[in-house]
């Protein structure tokens, strides 16, 4: 095994797995152990709201049914992000020491702030005025209603290598401010996974090309919080049929539990192999049959298309 190669696995237990997760793992899986490397799989059940127990059992149990395995994390809660609201802490403490850390009152940025992005939404306001506003100011807004607290980018460019979209490059003021922790006092998505990936030594990220534009604030983050960002690796999504757009959990037709009651596991793993571009057509196959077929340059970069009714 090369432990120079640590890889991840980080759903949210907010519903059932769907096939797009279930793509996102078979990538990020055959990744690491084609490297030799380790994996962990983390749950990131950062939001109380949306996060439920049954679901974070149900998708290590899905996960197993497939065939997949992982080297450490779940059940283990120490790598549960609601466990993990100290060493949150600590970074958000460490960077508002820095003046990099100002309180927000923008309730449309305190909406999306825990969830990873998707595409067309905005966790982030650019030119965000709650950044210039005076000691009275604040002093009255805070008498109203509790704030959320932004990270101050800097006017900074910052760059990554994507293992399979080559350089994203992102102005980060441009892109503006972004939240890390809300007004509940949840940790915001952007915090959780930085630190949480910098404290676990993650040095691989396979993760869907929704997330290709949180890599530069990642990087940024984790370098600001004295770490080394991992690699990036992103793939693209599946989308509904028809011009949809990317599955959600709410797609029931598509979800681990309706696709459990029709397909044995072999089948499912080889029409995920058949749209990642990894088999010629979609033959029933494991996961381990499928390392030495895996290559980055088979993947397509353009997103994948599937109908809504099972495969």
């Amino acid at each position: 095994m090369d432990t120079r190669y640590v890889g991840r696995f980080a759903p949210s237990p907010s519903g059932y797995m769907h096939m797009g997760n279930l793509l996102a793992m078979l990538l990020a899986w055959l990744d690491c152990r084609a490297h030799g490397g380790r994996l962990i799989f983390r749950m990131e059940d950062l939001d109380p709201a949306r996060s439920r127990a049954e679901y974070a059992a149900a998708l290590a149990e899905d996960l197993r049914w497939l065939g997949f395995d992982w080297d450490e994390g779940y059940p283990d809660p120490a790598y549960c992000q609601s466990r993990r609201t100290e060493l949150y802490a600590d970074a958000f403490r460490a960077l508002e020491a820095r003046g990099l850390v100002y309180p927000c009152w923008c309730t449309r940025s305190q909406r999306l702030a825990a969830s990873a992005p998707h595409p067309g939404k905005r966790s982030h306001d650019p030119g965000c005025r709650c950044a210039h506003l005076t000691a009275a100011e604040r002093t009255a807004l805070a008498a109203d209603r509790r704030p959320a607290w932004k990270a101050r980018v800097p006017d900074e460019t910052v760059t990554v290598q994507d293992g399979h979209y080559g350089t994203y490059a992102q102005a980060l003021a441009a892109e503006g401010d972004f939240i890390l922790r809300r007004a509940d006092g949840v940790y915001a998505y952007q915090l959780a996974v930085s630190v949480d990936d910098m404290r676990m030594g993650v040095t691989d990220v396979v993760r869907g090309r929704d997330l290709l534009s949180s890599a530069p604030r990642q990087s940024w983050l984790i370098r600001e919080l004295g770490g080394t960002p991992p690699r990036y690796c992103h793939l693209p999504l599946l989308t509904g049929g028809n011009g949809g757009g990317k599955l959600s959990k709410r797609l029931g037709s598509l979800s681990t539990q309706a696709l459990r009651s029709q397909y044995a596991p072999r089948k499912l793993i080889g029409r995920l192999a058949y749209l990642a571009g990894l088999l010629p057509a979609p033959e029933p196959v494991s996961p381990v049959e499928l390392i030495p077929l895996f290559s980055w340059d088979k993947v397509p970069r353009a997103d994948i298309p599937i109908a809504s009714e099972p495969i």
